[in-house]
């Protein structure tokens, strides 16, 4: 098939992480700086409660690993509390906790608000290359490569921009992805969604995660836990 005449051609070997300072992303922003000339790391603020420590966290985890490769971290406002309303993650009141089936933790829409701002900015920044850590566990519909193929193609013409749109840790699993991660310092990644000051709660769903993930491993989780 002939290529759209719309979409411009790759010229770099740039890439754009979207990190939320959790242990995901944080493992593949380092991941990628084997593969990619320059990796930006992207956060988007979109108004959700636990935003203030998951910054501090990615900060602190980005001045420790201090590549040169990694660009400053450029933080984007995208807030979503005027369509979010009354939902928990903005409320902070019935938080899934560890009990919960994964898709307790749902977010409508969640990649499309993120991939959509972020999109803009790689195409202003001559970036082609969008890369998130979406694992094996993801039950939800804008989660999955389908979604991410449907959407890098959309956003290439809309832009007028080539985007590809890549998933690595898409077949992991949570203790694989810590595997890969083991020798960074990965307590200073944050994973809570209902946290204490800037520390994990240790007993909402994501906390849960967390924890079984190491435990299964036997490895040392040096995460503070408030519980």
């Amino acid at each position: 098939m002939e290529r759209n005449k719309y979409i411009k051609n790759t010229d770099n070997n740039f890439v754009c992480i979207l990190v939320s300072g959790g242990l995901d992303s944080c493992v593949l922003l380092c991941k990628m700086i084997k593969k990619f000339d320059k990796v930006y790391p992207v956060y988007i603020n979109s108004g959700m409660l636990w935003e203030k420590a998951e910054k501090h966290w990615l900060e602190k985890f980005l001045d420790t690993i201090n590549n040169k490769f990694v660009r400053r971290l450029k933080v984007i406002n995208l807030n979503v509390k005027d369509i979010y309303q009354n939902h928990w993650s903005i409320t902070g009141k019935d938080v899934p906790d560890h009990t919960t089936d994964d898709s307790a933790v749902y977010l409508p829409g969640r990649n499309i608000i993120l991939l959509s701002k972020a999109a803009v900015f790689c195409s202003i920044n001559n970036i082609h290359t969008i890369a998130l850590a979406p694992l094996k566990a993801n039950c939800f519909p804008d989660g999955t490569r389908e979604f991410f193929d449907s959407f890098q193609t959309t956003v290439s013409v809309g832009l007028d921009f080539k985007f590809s749109i890549i998933t690595p840790f898409l077949e992991l699993s949570k203790s694989e992805v810590i595997k890969i991660g083991v020798n960074l310092p990965l307590e200073y990644t944050f994973s809570c969604i209902k946290p204490s000051g800037i520390y994990h709660c240790g007993g909402c769903s994501k906390c849960g995660e967390r924890k079984k993930a190491f435990k299964e491993l036997k490895f040392e989780d040096k995460t503070v836990y408030k519980v």
